[in-house]
């Protein structure tokens, strides 16, 4: 009956995620196409665009806004906003990390080596905070969200991206990038970590986010995608696209609610 219990025990605990090997990227943030960070860049090529999009569909005056990018890593979205919001903020507890950012950022960005589940930031601050690829890689995602509501101005908005837990996101986003990618390191991701987004949903109402909208992300599969997969190499021409659907992964944003006087 004890073993019946620690084996039940046992596949309770969730796997540890490895998030050691940012680290040690380097230069390989930005230039490496044998390595599963060049799916990120490359799914970056549509995220970005379609953050600023909707950034654009609240504010007029972009050069105004003051931006947060929490668990910023090597500053993919920071280093493309600041070419059009007024002041970037990236902060990330990976400092090799950040000193890639640094190095490969054309416009100021103000990098900080800092803890999300502590933001050092006065509340309503921000008109602008995005963690993309984030909440997937830490245990307290519902302290992150609460961390960033609070240092979102009234009326600011929150951009998140992360993985949905079911199935075909385990199948896609962990065994497909093992299988297909090469250099993927063990426990890049977990799938305990997951999220579903009516999760993150209940965490943004709880905090005074209301929703606003969401788009699912997927590969084009053209080309350059099947040559991944005969190579393990991300061609640079390799392509994301938005889709109705979720399963897999998620881009949206909520609208911190303004206060009522």
């Amino acid at each position: 009956m004890n073993q019946i219990e620690n084996n039940k025990l046992e596949i309770q605990i969730p796997h540890p995620i490895n998030n050691e090997f940012y680290t040690e990227l380097g230069d390989r943030w930005y230039l490496a196409d044998d390595d599963p960070v060049a799916l990120l860049r490359a799914e970056n090529k549509t995220k970005l665009p379609w953050i600023k999009s909707e950034i654009s569909k609240h504010y007029e005056n972009l050069n105004s806004l003051k931006v947060l990018d929490v668990g910023c890593g090597a500053g993919f979205a920071t280093n493309y906003l600041a070419e059009y919001c007024g002041e970037l903020t990236g902060i990330d507890l990976a400092a090799g990390a950040l000193n890639t950012a640094k190095k490969f950022g054309t416009y100021p960005v103000d990098y900080i080596l800092a803890d999300a589940r502590k933001l050092p930031f006065e509340n309503d601050t921000f008109d602008v905070v995005i963690c993309l690829d984030f909440l997937e890689h830490v245990t307290e995602p519902e302290q992150i969200v609460q961390q960033i509501a609070k240092v979102l101005k009234p009326g600011g908005l929150f951009f998140y991206h992360t993985f949905s837990q079911n199935w075909l996101a385990y199948l896609v986003v962990i065994k497909g990038v093992e299988w297909f990618v090469k250099n993927t390191p063990p426990q890049m991701h977990t799938y305990d970590l997951f999220i579903n987004h009516k999760t993150v949903q209940s965490w943004c109402s709880q905090n005074k986010l209301e929703f606003q909208t969401v788009t699912g992300l997927r590969p084009k599969l053209n080309r350059a995608f099947f040559k991944m997969i005969r190579s393990g190499i991300v061609p640079k021409d390799f392509e994301f696209k938005t889709t109705k659907s979720i399963l897999v992964s998620y881009l949206g944003y909520a609208k911190k609610c303004s206060e009522v006087s």
